[in-house]
C-alpha cells in the first residue's frame, strides 16, 4: 500500500510540473542585434515593428515571444562582440564587406529560404553580389550612397562639384570629415580616381597625401556626431549617407539651408540580415526576417530610417512615393536598375589584412600629424 501511495504522489508530482502553464506555453525569446536608428521603433506614432512582431506572432502560432533588441555603433563593433563567443543573437544586420568576412570565417549560418518566401520581392539587383555570390547567407534590408551635404546659406551653388567641395579652402575649417579610416580614406581615393579595394601601396600613400592637404581645412573628423553639426550649422560641408541627410533635414536650424548630391564616384553599399553560426533561435530568426519583408513594416521601417529599401514590395508602393515625395525618392533611388553595376564597380570589399594593416598604420600618420 505504502508503494501504491508512493507511486500515486510520484504520479500526481510529475503530471503537476507536466500541466504547470497548461494553456500557456513558455514565452519564446528572440535575440536581435541591429545599428542604431534602424527600425521604425514606435516613435512620433510610428510602426512599432518590434511590438507588432511579438503580436503577430503570437497570433499567428499561439505562442508568445519576446524580441530582445540591442543596438550597435560600427560594423567592427558588431564583431568583435560576437567573435569573442560571450554573447549569443540571432539576427544580425551587417553591411557588405562584414558579411563576407563573417562568412569566410565560419560566423554565420546558411539560410533556409523556405522559411523566407518574401525573398521573392528583393530586386534581383541586389542578389549575387560579391560579399555573398551564392546568396546563402544574407537578406538585404537596405542601401545607400554616400553624397555630399552643404549648407547652402554658406556655401556657393558653383562650388558644390564632385569631392572638390570638401578640398575647397573656400571653407576651411566649416568641412567634417569621416572619423573611420575606411571611409575618409575611399573620399580621397574617389576624388582622385583610385581604387577603393587597391592592394597597391603607392595608391594608398596618395590617398593619404590628399587627405594631408584637406587636414588644416577640417574642423572635425566625425561620425554620429555630423547630425547635431550639420543642422545646427556649426559645419557646412560634409560627406554622409543619403538617408541621413533627410533625417538631417528634419531637424535642421531655420538659419540652415542642407542640400545633397552624389560625386560622380562614390560608395554604394548594402546592409543585410543574417542569422550568426551561434543563434540558438535558427527557424525563428527567419520567421522574423521573412516578417520583416512583408509589405507593412518592410514600408514603415523603410520611411523611418530614410534608406533606400530593394524591396519591390517598398519602392513600387505609390503611398510610399507619395509619403516621401518625388525629390526624395529620386534621391533615395538613383538608378535602382543600374546598381548592381555601380555596386560592383565602386563598394568597398574586403582588404587584406596586410592591406588593411597599412591603412591602419596612415590613418594613426594622418591623425596624429
Amino acid at each position: 500500500m505504502k508503494k501504491l501511495v508512493s507511486l500515486l504522489v510520484v504520479c500526481a508530482l510529475v503530471c503537476a510540473v507536466l500541466l504547470t502553464g497548461c494553456g500557456k506555453k513558455d514565452t519564446l525569446t528572440l535575440n536581435v542585434y541591429n545599428w542604431g536608428e534602424y527600425i521604425s521603433d514606435g516613435s512620433e506614432d510610428s510602426f512599432d515593428t518590434i511590438r507588432e512582431f511579438e503580436k503577430w506572432y503570437e497570433a499567428t502560432y499561439g505562442q508568445k515571444l519576446k524580441v530582445n533588441y540591442d543596438t550597435y555603433a560600427s560594423n567592427e563593433d558588431m564583431y568583435n562582440k560576437l567573435s569573442t563567443g560571450a554573447v549569443s543573437y540571432d539576427v544580425v544586420v551587417p553591411s557588405d564587406y562584414m558579411i563576407a568576412r563573417m562568412a569566410a570565417e565560419g560566423m554565420l549560418q546558411p539560410l533556409d529560404f523556405g522559411n523566407i518566401p518574401n525573398y521573392e520581392y528583393i530586386d534581383e539587383s541586389f542578389r549575387g553580389l560579391y560579399y555573398d555570390p551564392d546568396n546563402l547567407y544574407s537578406v538585404p534590408y537596405t542601401y545607400g550612397v554616400v553624397g555630399i551635404i552643404y549648407n547652402a546659406n554658406v556655401v556657393d551653388e558653383a562650388d558644390a562639384q564632385d569631392w572638390d567641395l570638401m578640398w575647397n579652402s573656400k571653407y576651411a575649417g566649416n568641412i567634417v570629415q569621416f572619423n573611420n579610416s575606411r571611409d575618409a580614406f575611399a573620399t580621397a581615393q574617389y576624388k582622385l580616381g583610385l581604387d577603393v579595394n587597391s592592394t597597391d601601396r603607392a595608391d594608398w600613400d596618395a590617398a593619404l597625401a590628399e587627405l594631408k592637404t584637406q587636414a588644416p581645412l577640417v574642423k572635425s573628423y566625425v561620425m554620429d556626431e555630423i547630425y547635431n553639426m550639420m543642422e545646427s550649422g556649426e559645419a557646412a560641408v560634409g560627406a554622409y549617407y543619403a538617408g541621413d541627410y533627410f533625417t538631417m533635414i528634419d531637424a535642421q536650424a531655420d538659419s540652415v539651408d542642407l542640400q545633397f548630391y552624389y560625386p560622380e564616384r562614390t560608395n554604394y553599399f548594402v546592409d543585410a540580415m543574417c542569422i550568426p553560426s551561434s543563434a540558438q533561435h535558427k527557424e525563428l530568426a527567419e520567421i522574423f526576417i521573412n516578417y520583416m519583408l512583408s509589405e507593412e513594416p518592410a514600408i514603415a521601417n523603410a520611411e523611418f530610417i530614410y534608406y533606400a529599401s530593394p524591396n519591390s514590395l517598398v519602392y513600387d508602393s505609390e503611398d510610399y512615393a507619395e509619403e516621401l515625395g518625388e525629390e526624395t525618392m529620386q534621391i533615395l533611388y538613383p538608378g535602382i536598375e543600374n546598381f548592381s553595376e555601380l555596386y560592383n564597380e565602386f563598394a568597398y570589399r574586403n582588404l587584406d589584412s596586410a592591406t588593411l594593416d597599412y591603412l591602419n598604420t596612415l590613418w594613426e600618420e594622418l591623425k596624429i600629424a
